[in-house]
């Protein structure tokens, strides 16, 4: 083999082994995806299916089994691509192992080629003659140099095959688990289908039961939405008037809609907004029931809803916990409703909804993770629902992106 053939080789199979590289890592964050649904479905099946069907309203019930199947549905999807990624690594694999037994053939062959020539030239006497029949002192060199360059080919060629068996074994150990790990997910993603068939009947049937008086559970729908944006609206003219307030205390009565910050408040508000994505949850235990923006009521496609934050659903009397430092800036009394929490940290809040117990005042100084009051649970339909909300001045944002993963 001549050491250009042999530089191809070796680049390719330094190619060959980053593409391996790259998928796995992207198998790697697909598992990691996959073990946060899991734990997802965990939950979700601590807090929302452990109850007795009786002590829920069927409004509740068709929207935790929605809620449940959506998930579900993503857990399968994400298995189907890890399963269909490993398909690409294993067929990218077993390629890998024809090239490398091609290019092991061919070394074995050049190597035995060469012990063949060596062999017959191998006395020292024969070297000696060779070194000998030289015409002059300088080609006696040369082939002195020859003789040299062939034993350490020789011993490259040998180093060149032990590597490539050794890679060819490694990929073959590979190739076997990655086959393993394939059929382990099509069990398993079998397995979460049946589920959801199971799942998708049971909804039917409560669909069913809900469509033959369907227009009572649109009023109980509409009603929720009506309670909702009027929660809404009272949230959104606390805060203008916290904004105001705060400024005018500030000497600035110029209304902007935004926090005039002092560099104690603009300095809290940069560790605040550095911690996006790592905030502990306002409980211990919880799985988001209603995510942020707007989309469809879970129970009737045709009532529109539009979350200004998440809906997290938790244990009964669960201990609401600030996810930050900051000052309690408003303790909201709403009518027709239960209270919630307006906690400022710099021009951030963080607000806290559907509160039973409150343990703090207004101006109180909160530390991240303080135990700041407790969830109300609703007798009516057994729901024990915490509303958190994020706001950068009097701007919505999406609490998911600022909460950490489980």
């Amino acid at each position: 083999m001549n050491k250009h053939l042999h530089t191809i080789l070796v680049l390719g199979f330094l190619l060959s082994s980053l593409t391996i590289f790259a998928q796995s890592d992207k198998q790697k964050k697909l598992e990691a995806k996959r073990q946060q649904i899991l734990r997802e479905m965990k939950q979700i099946n601590a807090l929302l299916f452990t109850k007795k069907k009786e002590e829920k309203s069927e409004i509740t019930l068709i929207e935790d089994l929605n809620y449940k199947v959506s998930v579900r549905k993503n857990l399968i999807r994400i298995t189907n691509e890890q399963a269909n990624l490993l398909t690409r690594e294993i067929n990218s694999n077993q390629k890998e192992i024809t090239s490398l037994r091609e290019q092991l053939q061919e070394l074995k062959d050049d190597y035995a080629a060469m012990v063949v020539k060596s062999y017959k030239s191998k006395s020292e006497q024969s070297r000696i003659m060779f070194l000998l029949s030289s015409d002059n002192f300088k080609q006696a060199y040369k082939r002195l140099q020859y003789i040299k360059q062939y034993a350490n080919y020789q011993k490259q060629q040998g180093e060149s095959i032990k590597a490539k068996t050794k890679a060819l074994q490694e990929l073959n150990i590979q190739l076997s688990k990655q086959k393993e790990d394939k059929q382990k997910l099509i069990e398993e993603n079998r397995a979460a289908k049946r589920q959801l068939e199971k799942e998708l009947k049971q909804r039917e049937v409560l669909m069913a039961s809900i469509k033959s008086d369907m227009s009572k559970y649109t009023a109980q729908i509409k009603k929720k939405k009506q309670e909702a944006d009027r929660l809404d609206k009272e949230i959104n003219r606390l805060i203008r008037e916290a904004i105001a307030a705060s400024n005018k205390k500030a000497g600035n009565k110029t209304s902007t809609g935004k926090f005039v910050l002092t560099p104690e408040a603009q300095k809290l508000a940069s560790n605040f907004e550095a911690n996006k994505g790592k905030l502990g949850w306002p409980v211990s235990r919880g799985v988001i029931k209603a995510k942020y923006g707007k989309g469809r009521s879970l129970t009737d496609s045709s009532v529109e809803v539009n979350n200004p934050g998440i809906k997290i659903a938790t244990t009964t009397n669960a201990e609401v916990k600030a996810v930050f430092n900051g000052e309690v800036s408003q303790i909201l009394i709403i009518k027709r409703g239960n209270p919630a929490i307006m906690i400022r940290h710099g021009n951030y809040l963080s607000i806290y909804t559907n509160l039973s117990k409150i343990y703090v005042k207004k101006g109180d100084k909160i530390k991240t993770g303080q135990v700041i009051g407790q969830v109300f649970t609703n007798k009516t339909n057994g729901e024990t629902l915490l509303g958190f909300r994020i706001y950068k001045n009097n701007q919505k944002l999406n609490p998911q992106y600022w909460l950490s993963k489980y």
